[in-house]
């Protein structure tokens, strides 16, 4: 129960660029973009739809075991390459909101330690 309502937060938390997507106001205080081109502001947008996707994924990873694992390594991987991307540029830390500097990393070590309680209580596969 308690993996659930913690896939559950993580689903959520990640899924929230999606709401860039009726406020666009939204970018300025998560990106620093007080007036962003049209492009620029498509391609947020879809970042957005693309977050709300794997949060949408984890969630139900939350409730069906098979997607478990997957989702949760998927959110690692895109989660990881955006801190890699950005993090290491002083000048776009300085940018990021406190949710990516905090929450993302801390939902990498969450996820992996989910991936491993999942794999931990498997049943052993049998031989071939």
């Amino acid at each position: 129960m308690k993996m659930r309502v913690i896939l559950i937060i993580v689903g959520v938390i990640t899924a929230t660029p999606a709401v860039a997507l009726f406020w666009p106001g939204l970018l300025d205080s998560s990106y620093g973009l007080a007036d962003p081109d049209r492009m620029t502001t498509a391609l947020l947008q879809h970042r957005g739809v693309l977050q709300a996707a794997l949060g949408a994924a984890i969630i139900w990873g939350a409730f069906y075991l098979p997607v478990r694992v997957p989702a949760a390594a998927t959110a690692i991987i895109t989660k990881s390459s955006f801190l890699a991307l950005t993090v290491v540029d002083s000048g776009m830390r300085g940018d990021m909101n406190l949710i990516s500097l905090v929450f993302d990393p801390l939902a990498i070590v969450t996820l992996a330690v989910v991936i491993v309680l999942h794999v931990r209580r498997a049943p052993a596969a049998a031989p071939a």
